[in-house]
């Protein structure tokens, strides 16, 4: 199964992009096959309305045909890292060939992303800096693996 980031934005800080770059490839690279990053930008100035318009094309554009995509929104469910190594152990069971995460850009997903989603899924009720939330949800998709084949990494 083919797992992807679809985020708005891209990683600054020059060449090496900086810590939060650093947390991302560190468990993107350790992701069996490596997690893909599909960064997106659309640098026209707008509303913020037409920019979540804009940017939920983009989004919606990253996925693959027939792809699973999950939204990731603060209004979306919760769940532990068993709970969310579970689903993705059912996808990729279920033949899911292609997973794609979408984290949206400083104003937040477009309901239209929302909508189109087959799951949202919150990291819960505080409010996180999109560039870290590529690094959270790539350690929870490697410590998703890492549970699925009963490595020692999740210790709960």
């Amino acid at each position: 199964m083919n797992i992807y980031v679809a985020a708005i934005g891209r990683f600054g800080g020059g060449r090496r992009g900086g810590p939060e770059r650093a947390l991302f490839e560190h468990f993107a690279m350790r992701v069996i096959p490596p997690l893909l990053l599909k960064e997106l930008e659309d640098k026209r100035t707008s509303s913020a309305a037409e920019r979540q318009r804009r940017e939920a094309d983009l989004l919606l554009g990253a996925v693959p045909r027939g792809g699973y995509l999950v939204a990731l929104d603060e209004t979306g469910r919760t769940q532990d890292s068993e709970a969310f190594a579970r689903r993705l152990g059912d996808l990729r069971d279920r033949g899911v060939r292609d997973l794609v995460f979408a984290i949206g850009g400083a104003d937040g997903l477009h309901q239209s992303v929302k909508n189109a989603a087959d799951f949202v899924l919150s990291l819960g009720p505080m409010t996180w800096p999109h560039l870290l939330v590529r690094g959270l949800i790539a350690e929870q998709i490697f410590r998703a693996q890492s549970i699925l084949a009963g490595h020692p990494y999740h210790r709960a």
